[in-house]
C-alpha cells in the first residue's frame, strides 16, 4: 500500500510539473504574440538612439496584428487585424520585405502618399526640408566623440541622428513616393544604414510591421566573454537601463 501511494504521489507530482510547464509556455507565447516581444540590437544602424548590445521590448499591439505577430510567421490570415497606422518618428521592428524573415529596426519617416528625398544629407518630406540642428556630441563605448544632430519631423517628433559624411552614398537620392499600404523607414545612423533608400529594403508593407520599440531593458557593451563572469558587472551600460525609446 505504501509503495503504491508513493508511486501515485510521484505520478501526480510529475503531471503537475508538466502541466505547469505547459501553462508557462502558453502564457509566454500569448505575451510574445500579443503584448511584448524582446529584441536585441546587432548593428549600429540606429546609433545614437540604439547601440549594439541594447535589449528592448517591442509592443506587438501598437499597430495591430499580422501573420508576423505569430511565432514563425504562421500564415493564418492576411493583412492586419485592429490595424493602426504608425506615427512618423516611431522606431519600429519589421520583417525585411526581400525575404519576410529577417528582423530590421528603423525609424518610420514616410507614411502612405508622402514624398521623401535626401539632398546633400538633408531630409525632405513632401518637398519641405526637415528642421535639423547640431546639439552636443555622441561617445560610443570609448570611441572618439562625434557631433550629434537633432532632427524635428513635421509632426514635432525630435530625435537624434548621425550624419558624419554629408556626401555619403545615400545623402543624395531621388524622390520616393510612398505607395498605399506601405511606409518609408530610415536608420538614425544615416551613413551606415540599409533602409528604404536602397532597393534591397525599399518600402515596408504595413503587414510586415512587427511592433513599436518601447523601452531598453538591458544593455551591454559586449566586452566580456560568456565565461568571464567577473567582468559582467563592468560591461553593463547602467545609464541605458529602462530608457524609453524616442
Amino acid at each position: 500500500m505504501y509503495e503504491r501511494a508513493v508511486r501515485s504521489e510521484r505520478k501526480s507530482g510529475l503531471l503537475e510539473t508538466v502541466r505547469t510547464i505547459i501553462y508557462a509556455v502558453v502564457i509566454a507565447l500569448v505575451v510574445r504574440s500579443f503584448l511584448f516581444e524582446p529584441f536585441n540590437i546587432p548593428s549600429g544602424s540606429m546609433k545614437p538612439t540604439l547601440l549594439v548590445g541594447d535589449y528592448l521590448f517591442v509592443s506587438k499591439y501598437a499597430y495591430g496584428y499580422s501573420r508576423y505577430s505569430l511565432p514563425l510567421g504562421l500564415p493564418l490570415f492576411e493583412g492586419r487585424l485592429f490595424e493602426t497606422l504608425p506615427e512618423r518618428g516611431d522606431v519600429a521592428v519589421f520583417k525585411l520585405p526581400a525575404d519576410n524573415r529577417t528582423d530590421y529596426i528603423k525609424r518610420i519617416i514616410g507614411l502612405p502618399g508622402d514624398r521623401v528625398q535626401v539632398k546633400d544629407g538633408r531630409l525632405f518630406i513632401n518637398d519641405q526640408p526637415v528642421a535639423v540642428e547640431a546639439d552636443g556630441e555622441f561617445v560610443d563605448d570609448g570611441a572618439p566623440p562625434v557631433p550629434v544632430l537633432f532632427e524635428t519631423l513635421p509632426n514635432g517628433v525630435r530625435h537624434m541622428i548621425l550624419d558624419l559624411n554629408p556626401r555619403g552614398a545615400l545623402d543624395n537620392t531621388g524622390v520616393f513616393v510612398v505607395p498605399p499600404g506601405h511606409v518609408f523607414a530610415m536608420g538614425d545612423n544615416r551613413d551606415n544604414s540599409q533602409d528604404s533608400r536602397v532597393a534591397e529594403v525599399g518600402f515596408i508593407p504595413l503587414e510586415n510591421l512587427i511592433g513599436r520599440a518601447e523601452i531598453i531593458f538591458f544593455s551591454t557593451n559586449g566586452y566580456a566573454r560568456l565565461w568571464e563572469i567577473w567582468k559582467w558587472p563592468f560591461t553593463v551600460r547602467y545609464g541605458r537601463l529602462l530608457n524609453w525609446i524616442r
